[in-house]
């Protein structure tokens, strides 16, 4: 295990952070997968979502493991090569998705089993993309006209291809793409046009839904389907109303978990609500965490983040790189703000969303993608000597591997000579060594 830790390379803050993250997670969903267990199979028996979710957390590291080796100037060509894939794959979750609730976020991987949200590799991708753009226009002159197409195009199509089904997530990916441009110095009067044409063409798609709606109640296509949930969301949120109806239950009792915490908890395990809270291995698995742990608990995870913000904050403040630089804030920031929404949900100070607790929350894709999103930060921490202890050891890989090659040839060259040989000494037409005439000699 030492010498495992003594192979980590990059920022050993984000590394300890990260683990810590994940290795609590186990013990809060642990407790609220007892509910999906009643529903699914009677039992209550949670060791199979324990399992599961540490299969997930395994892979996840492995996944982050080996990102972290890739030099991070590679995800600069990687993203213009996956932003068409993943568009694709947007195109095809929306029409052909996999359908949980009223949403359709997911696919379904083939022979594998496991439901994919697509919209996770879509942030991660596009983040990376908006990047590059941003640290090529450090060194070239910048136009509107040349930034709408090169960098607001490919930015609207993912989001338009992620809103219909995932409000939440398109107005996260919205929110922190502006922010990075702005940290990117991109010109703000730019910013403030875009800001308005997202506005008036998320406030056409509305109003385009209310009509289509009106027109055609009874059969709405399904790129208007997700229109009426969010406003009941919203409208739930502002409402003085305080009976509870279906789409505020959860929050209901998320804030009734909360509640009973207090500042110590009931223990680990001794959660109620979890009884009754859908989501609350996943969206509302803040609520469950302060009910078991109290206010101390909760206080505590959020502390996690904040610590694991400012190791964010140091990283691309020491990067040598303005693309390295850029990556640091629009990969690990939008993993704060995630969380910080999260935990606003669950306090009500924002409406229902579908955002998970980074790293807490049960869910392959969701951990996976975070993951992904940490193992290119680390890439980016990297001192310039592990770096130049990294490239000296794939160089002498390289060598060792190039001497293997040439003692293998020189074998298969040495083995060929003694064939040639042996096939001549064979083949001879003069052969001294043995008399032609021995077949006929005293008969």
């Amino acid at each position: 295990m030492i010498k495992l830790l003594n192979t980590l390379k990059g920022d050993k803050g984000i590394w300890s952070f990260v683990a810590l993250l994940a290795m609590f997670s186990f013990m809060p969903v642990f407790s609220a997968s007892s509910n999906l267990a009643y529903m699914n199979h009677g039992t209550g028996n949670t060791l199979g979502y324990l399992l599961k979710h540490a299969v997930h957390i395994i892979f996840g590291f492995f996944i982050l493991y080996q990102i972290q080796k890739v030099p991070y100037h590679y995800f600069r060509s990687i993203s213009r090569i996956a932003l068409p894939i993943v568009w694709i794959l947007l195109t095809y979750t929306l029409f052909f998705g996999v359908e949980q609730g009223s949403a359709t976020r997911w696919i379904q991987v083939p022979f594998v089993g496991i439901s994919f949200q697509t919209s996770a590799l879509a942030f991660i991708v596009l983040m990376v993309y908006v990047a590059r753009y941003l640290s090529k226009t450090q060194t070239e002159p910048l136009t509107f006209k040349s930034s709408f197409i090169d960098l607001w195009i490919p930015v609207g199509i993912t989001l338009m291809l992620i809103l219909p089904n995932n409000f939440s997530t398109a107005a996260l990916i919205f929110s922190m793409v502006l922010m990075l441009t702005f940290v990117g110095n991109y010109p703000f009067k730019f910013i403030t046009i875009v800001i308005g044409g997202g506005i008036a063409l998320f406030t056409l798609f509305i109003i385009t839904a209310k009509v289509v709606e009106k027109t055609n109640p009874d059969n709405t296509p399904k790129i208007f389907g997700r229109v009426k949930t969010w406003e009941n969301r919203v409208g739930n949120f502002f409402s003085n109303n305080k009976e509870i109806t279906d789409d505020d239950y959860q929050i209901e009792k998320a804030k009734t978990a909360i509640a009973s915490g207090g500042v110590y908890g009931l223990g680990p395990g001794k959660s109620v609500q979890k009884n009754f809270l859908p989501q609350s291995s996943s969206d509302f698995i803040f609520a469950i965490i302060v009910e078991e742990y109290g206010l101390i608990g909760g206080f505590g995870v959020l502390l996690l983040y904040l610590l694991l913000f400012f190791r964010f904050i140091i990283a691309a403040h020491k990067a040598n790189s303005p693309f390295g630089r850029l990556l640091v804030v629009g990969l690990g920031f939008p993993i704060i703000f995630q969380a910080l929404i999260n935990m606003g949900v669950a306090v009500q100070l924002l409406p229902v969303t579908g955002q998970t607790l980074p790293l807490v929350s049960s869910g392959g894709s969701s951990i996976w993608m975070t993951c992904i999103a940490i193992g290119i930060i680390i890439s980016v921490t990297k001192k310039e000597e592990e770096i130049a202890q990294e490239l000296d050891e794939r160089e002498q890989r390289k060598i060792a591997l190039d001497k293997l090659i040439d003692k293998q040839l020189e074998e298969d060259a040495t083995e060929n000579e003694v064939l040639d040989e042996e096939e001549n000494e064979d083949y001879s037409i003069t052969d001294s060594a043995r008399n032609p005439m021995n077949a006929v000699k005293n008969k």
